[in-house]
């Protein structure tokens, strides 16, 4: 079998649960990516380069997480020269997801616990000498930003299924 030859891969097909929280966690960055991107465009935005690439990182990664449950997320591109073709290495792919996950489960359980006990005051850290002193965001920035609870906890479930049917492929490969 050639490297390139994907049809003849056995795989695992993901439960519909699996899927629907892959394609859950881009739309819960959306509603955070869109608000900061629309803070580009008021005219007090000095940081918009920042608010462009935060918004595009974590878009970007969370789409990332659709691989976890397609065929595309198994193979690298065949267009690409050499390794075009060849099967994605299946544990450094949980593991790096997990380690993501549980570090958005950890940055927003340390966040909801410090509104609630104080352990770091809050204080305006701007990007930038001309950066100019905002208040403290409050629950109208929230909202944007509460979608993104789930983040951590539909990764980790993904990822930890993406494991459990990368598993199954193989003791099938060593049945073959």
């Amino acid at each position: 079998m050639s490297p390139t030859d994907s049809a003849n891969v056995p795989t695992v097909a993901p439960p519909p649960w699996a899927v629907w929280a892959a394609y859950a966690v881009p739309l819960c960055v959306l509603p955070s990516a869109l608000w900061r991107l629309s803070l580009v465009f008021t005219a007090d935005a000095v940081t918009r380069w920042y608010m462009i690439f935060l918004s595009t990182l974590s878009m970007g990664l969370a789409l990332l997480t659709l691989g976890l449950v397609h065929r595309w997320g198994q193979r690298v591109p065949h267009w690409l020269p050499r390794i075009g073709g060849r099967p994605i290495p299946t544990r450094p792919v949980v593991l790096v997801a997990l380690i993501g996950g549980w570090s958005l489960v950890a940055i927003c359980v340390y966040f909801l616990l410090n509104q609630r006990f104080h352990f770091v005051q809050s204080i305006w850290v701007g990007i930038g000498d001309d950066e100019p002193v905002h208040p403290t965001p409050g629950w109208e920035v929230f909202r944007y930003y509460a979608p993104m609870l789930a983040w951590g906890p539909l990764v980790i479930a993904v990822a930890a299924d993406y494991g459990r049917r990368a598993a199954r492929v193989r003791r099938l490969e060593q049945h073959l």
